[in-house]
């Protein structure tokens, strides 16, 4: 049974942070880590001890984790960076939150002996003799160790313990992956073997100057080797276990929200009777007004999760090639029950969610294409700009006139036109992607148009089908996108207040021209009146974009089972990175990456010298056998990962990338992950260095070939639209869902229609088609609470198996 554990966290803001400037200020940042890994980077907000940077983020780790770490830095132009403080958080402590933890924290103080990350290989055993004991430890090797030194890697050397006993391994210089190959041995007396004992192992890094520095311990009791005389593995090094000091607060507070969310995924044969239900709610759907799976699914489904759910549907039809009848069948139901068209999709229904989410998924590429250039634009421009005559500060805009300082007419005039002429390029961009909006989209956009129609056919409501498509595709795909471009992946930061403001307004201008003007001067905000000019001018130009729209062939449309969200030919993520090709012995100097531009689809990672290069070189996504990161030591270089290929002949290549930071650097890794999830031959390990001609940087082994010393990553990506389609993982979230609503379920279908059918015996029957439908709905619901119950008390069976196996190690997983 596989696992799947997602973390979702959001770092808010901060506040008294400790001055490191001589300013009196600090430039603060946070660094994001899980366990040993950085995976995410804020901004950094300039002269602020109160900062403020509302970045979240979604972390998919198959394997699991130990502990999350959020690091506050003050950053310098000049020097190193300076470390106000920390919060660490166990796995333990997040999972105990089941809501998710939303709290301040005071930062703690860093101390280096916690600092510690990796895992040691050894076998210890315990040989009994008559009168005597030796315990013997081999000591294998370790990876991942902490970097002590300023190259970026450590002087490990390895100490037993027992008692008043010790022994050392040998130095081996320069590595943060050591090879011993070395048995240490303690000799015990009777009186030494004591139950309550402990064997100790503990890594250190030799200085020649100063004192060794701590890189991590691990604890056994005695008991374990006297009751299993041979113990072997891998053992995750443990910190000194010294208490944390938060420092009275001194050194500031911060505000995190942090989820946790496991999940045990059984088995595909397990699920197909839920997922024939779902199905069946699609293929052969009933009358508007009859129960099915996906009626009875959306009754129990809470608002708070609704959002998530919807976006496990359309994944899961998209799956099995069924999305747009899904969507079709929820548009009908609501748009029948609607009976006043100005209400229409504006609930928080399924249906609504359902469609945006829908949009997201299979438009964000689209939304990419059509806004990302003018985005960047506004962000490049950073002009001032404002409408609102009570916030209007003439000390923080450009002098407009060589007269003097800017009236407020002036501003209010130039602000008009800065905002005409970003809105008049984002609509010229929008009206004329009719031929880059995803096919599938646009047949959804059809039938919902064709259902509005068939519901509003009166003079009156000709606008009705128009407003129904753009109010999803304006107001809740494009105007939140110009809104907040970070959360559509447009940016990688948040904008600063100046650009905010602009990005305001453009939202609120084209939320009216998704409204097709019908509002206008109806509001509050009567400063906007200089722009209805022009949004009456892009409304009349909207109907005409919407009738291309939707102008498409519904049978020319492919739909298929799939695995990806996207098809093989679109590109997924591009951009300009730094490539250095390993080929044979050589030197691996800095100047040997070149810059080149990389495209990325689900069946290749190909590059040129240019975007508009002709020639372009390929890597094929199938041959693709890791994805992982480099250690900085390989090439004095951050932010390099490597592509790992395999030939026809079996024979490894690797091709080294430097990406420009750290976020860029995991959304890259993450991206070529996901495309490469399904392939055969993925690498258990790997080389986190490189191997310039005698040896490899990691490990200093001096085999090209030899084993990998440390673990890929390949399943360990960031959460977000282009997440791969997994149809077991979404079947058991809805599984989830109906136990959780399953009383009400019992509730509503089986018991209440028992007690009508007592009543109806003494009192007036009602129609033949009335009994007829609650006998079906009955049914479907009896069908379903037995797919969930079987479903439990499988998930039962496995878990006890699961129980059964770790018995006999229960003592040592605590330690390790």
């Amino acid at each position: 049974m596989a696992r799947n554990t997602s973390l979702y966290f959001r770092i808010v803001e901060g506040k008294n942070l400790p001055a490191k400037d001589v300013s009196g200020t600090s430039d603060p940042y946070c660094i994001v880590k899980v366990d040993n890994e950085v995976v995410a980077r804020t901004a950094t907000v300039w002269k602020n001890l109160n900062p403020f940077w509302g970045e979240e983020y979604t972390l998919h780790l198959p394997m699991g984790f130990h502990t999350l770490t959020v690091y506050v830095m003050d950053e310098d132009t000049i020097g190193h960076d300076d470390v106000i403080g920390k919060i660490s958080l166990s796995k333990d402590v997040i999972a105990a939150q089941h809501k998710g933890l939303d709290n301040w924290l005071n930062l703690t103080r860093v101390d280096p002996d916690e600092e510690v990350q990796g895992e040691i290989h050894l076998a210890l055993e315990l040989q009994r003799e008559k009168h005597r004991s030796c315990l013997s430890c081999h000591i294998i090797e370790a990876r991942d160790l902490a970097p002590r030194d300023i190259t970026g890697t450590s002087d490990p050397f390895t100490r037993i313990i027992y008692n008043n006993l010790s022994a050392e391994t040998s130095i081996i210089k320069k590595t943060r992956f050591p090879h011993w190959d070395e048995t240490l041995e303690l000799c015990l007396d009777e009186a030494d073997e004591d139950e309550g004992g402990m064997v100790t192992v503990e890594v250190w890094d030799w200085d020649m100057v100063g004192k060794n520095d701590f890189l991590g311990k691990v604890e056994i009791p005695l008991s374990c080797l006297l009751r299993s005389p041979v113990l072997q593995g891998w053992f995750r090094l443990m910190p000194l276990g010294n208490t944390e000091d938060n420092a009275g607060g001194k050194l500031g507070a911060l505000r995190l929200k942090v989820r946790l969310v496991e999940e045990r995924i059984l088995p595909s044969v397990y699920y197909q009777p839920l997922m024939d239900l779902l199905v069946e709610a699609v293929i052969s759907p009933s009358e508007v007004d009859e129960a099915t799976t996906l009626t009875l699914l959306e009754e129990v489904t809470t608002v708070d999760s609704r959002q998530d759910v919807a976006m496990t549907l359309v994944k899961l039809y998209l799956g099995q090639g069924l999305v747009v009848p899904f969507l079709d069948y929820l548009n009908t139901r609501e748009v029948h029950s609607t009976t006043d068209p100005n209400t229409l999709f504006r609930s928080n229904s399924l249906a609504s969610k359902a469609m945006e989410q829908f949009m997201k998924a299979v438009g964000m590429l689209y939304l990419h294409e059509v806004l990302k250039p003018i985005i960047n634009r506004i962000f490049e421009e950073r002009k001032y700009v404002e409408l609102d005559p009570c916030k209007i500060d003439l000390n923080r805009c450009r002098r407009i006139s060589f007269k003097g300082s800017a009236s407020e007419a002036e501003v209010r005039e130039s602000s008009v036109s800065v905002l005409q002429a970003y809105l008049s390029s984002i609509m010229e961009a929008i009206v004329s992607s009719v031929s880059q909006c995803p096919p599938v989209m646009r047949v959804v956009f059809k039938q919902l148009h064709k259902r509005v129609e068939e519901q509003f056919p009166e003079p009156e409501n000709e606008d009705a089908k128009y407003l129904a498509i753009s109010g999803f595709f304006f107001l809740r795909l494009f105007a939140p996108a110009i809104l907040t471009p970070k959360l559509f992946q447009l940016r990688d930061h948040h904008a600063d207040t100046r650009t905010s403001r602009t990005l305001l307004l453009l939202a609120k201008a084209l939320q009216s021209v998704g409204n097709l003007g019908l509002q206008l001067g109806h509001g509050k905000e009567q400063w906007m009146t200089p722009l209805h000019p022009i949004i009456l001018c892009s409304v009349a130009s909207v109907r005409d974009f919407l009738d291309k729209l939707i102008d498409i062939d519904h049978d020319n449309v492919c739909e298929s089972r799939q695995r990806a969200v996207f098809l093989p030919s679109v590109i997924m993520k591009e951009g300009f990175l730094q490539k250095h090709k390993a080929e044979g012995p050589q030197l691996l100097k800095r100047f040997t990456f070149k810059k080149r531009y990389f495209w990325l689809s689900s069946e290749s990672l190909s590059y040129a010298k240019s975007p508009d290069w002709q020639v372009r070189s390929t890597i094929p996504i199938a041959r693709v056998c890791a994805v992982e990161r480099v250690d900085e030591n390989a090439f004095q270089l951050q932010h390099v990962m490597q592509v790992i290929t395999q030939d026809t002949d079996g024979q490894l290549h690797t091709t080294y990338l430097q990406c420009k930071n750290v976020n860029e650097l995991n959304q890259w890794l993450s991206a070529i992950r996901k495309v490469s999830i399904y392939n055969e031959h993925m690498l258990p390990s790997f080389h986190p260095g490189a191997h310039p001609g005698n040896k490899w940087t990691c490990c200093l082994q001096p085999d090209r070939a030899a084993s990998g010393c440390s673990r890929t990553h390949s399943a360990v990506t960031l959460g977000d639209w282009s997440d791969p389609l997994d149809p077991d993982a979404e079947a058991q979230i809805i599984y989830k869902e109906l136990l959780q609503g399953r009383d009400k379920l019992r509730e509503q279908y089986l018991e209440t229609q028992e007690v009508e059918s007592a009543e109806q015996e003494v009192g007036q029957p009602s129609s033949v088609c009335e009994q007829a439908r609650c006998e079906r709905s009955r049914v479907l619901a009896t069908r379903l609470l037995d797919v969930v119950l079987d479903l439990e008390r499988t998930h039962s069976t496995f878990q006890s198996q699961e129980v059964d196996e770790s018995k006999n190690q229960f003592i040592l997983s605590a330690h390790t």
